[in-house]
């Protein structure tokens, strides 16, 4: 069995994830969407309410599950059975730090293939920074999130 591991902050989750989700549930088998805890980055929402509003977003698929995670990547793949780490890229630039977090992950379980997905174009642009900082100033993401996280970032921001 193919298991693809999809790890991700998703703060907040995007149209761009969606296009790699979607794409990758035709590839593997099953698809892990892991979400992360990322101390690096300043959440807009909990670890709680991202795996909500995956598990919603995503219940239409029937090779997909939504988990969260901390710790490294890499033994969170070994332990669910991943053959390959699903990594999207908008742009060149993506691909530098992508590529050494691979030759990494590869050093520390080389059973474990990186595979790399280019979102669609039109995806190209969006980040999960650039959509909070939209929402924060009360920018319409609506082209940018599905509604369910149109509708959660307003909640999130309303009282600015």
């Amino acid at each position: 069995m193919r298991v693809g591991l999809y790890p991700g902050s998703f703060d907040p989750l995007t149209n761009g994830h969606l296009d790699i989700i979607d794409r990758a549930a035709i590839l593997f088998d099953q698809v892990i969407v892991s979400v992360s805890k990322n101390e690096n980055k300043k959440p807009a929402f909990s670890v709680e309410e991202r795996e909500e509003m995956l598990v919603e977003m995503l219940s239409g698929y029937k090779n997909v599950k939504v988990v969260s995670f901390d710790g490294l990547t890499v033994d969170f793949a070994k332990k669910n059975g991943a053959n390959a780490i699903i990594r999207g890229l908008r742009a060149i630039s993506d691909f530098e730090n992508e590529f050494m977090m691979a030759l990494t992950n590869k050093k520390l379980i080389p059973s474990v293939e990186t595979v790399f997905l280019m979102t669609n174009a039109e995806f190209s642009f969006i980040s999960s920074s650039a959509v909070k900082e939209i929402a924060r100033f009360g920018g319409c993401v609506k082209e940018l999130v599905p509604p369910l996280v149109e509708e959660r970032l307003k909640e999130k921001y309303k009282s600015l």
